[in-house]
């Protein structure tokens, strides 16, 4: 199985392109026999479950790193995991804290293959729309899952 999971808050403009990314590969291609489309919203534990039992996992968010709106980044996820300091609320647990708690809790039905698609924001205030240069990236990023998907297709990947 594959699981793309987009991730952010859609009420928050460009925050919500994970979202807004898988709404776009449910448009193009669906969902296919061994490919599942998650929008995660921030529910880093929801992330952390729907992981569990996937060979492979896509991850689409935005960042704020001080690039170019609509910059696209690519990472292992390996490279992106942080631990989590246990507080009285899980509000701050997020897909990078459900990557390294996923793998110490599930171990070997977590996957290892795990791909992380960032794309720089231009704003997070209060809004239902992506800024044109988001919108733009998250085709590119569409593409993209689409292509890893095929790759890990044809590498024997798509059983359930």
């Amino acid at each position: 199985m594959i699981t793309v999971l987009g991730c952010g808050n859609p009420n928050r403009s460009d925050d919500g392109v994970g979202p807004h990314v898988i709404a776009l590969l449910k448009k193009r291609s669906g969902e296919s026999e061994g490919v599942r489309l998650l929008d995660a919203g921030i529910d880093g534990m929801a992330a952390m479950f729907a992981a569990r039992g996937c060979k492979s996992l896509i991850i689409v968010d935005a960042c704020q790193s001080g690039s170019e709106p609509g910059a696209v980044f690519e990472a292992p996820g390996a490279a992106l995991e942080n631990s989590y300091t246990p507080a009285l609320n899980l509000h701050d647990f997020r897909w990078d804290h459900a990557l390294h708690a996923g793998r110490r809790i599930f171990r070997d039905a977590f996957p290892a293959d795990v791909v992380v698609l960032l794309i720089e924001a231009a704003t997070t205030d209060f809004g239902l729309d992506l800024s044109a240069p988001v919108a733009a990236a998250a085709v590119r990023v569409a593409l993209r899952v689409e292509a890893l998907i095929e790759t890990r297709q044809e590498a024997g990947e798509p059983g359930p």
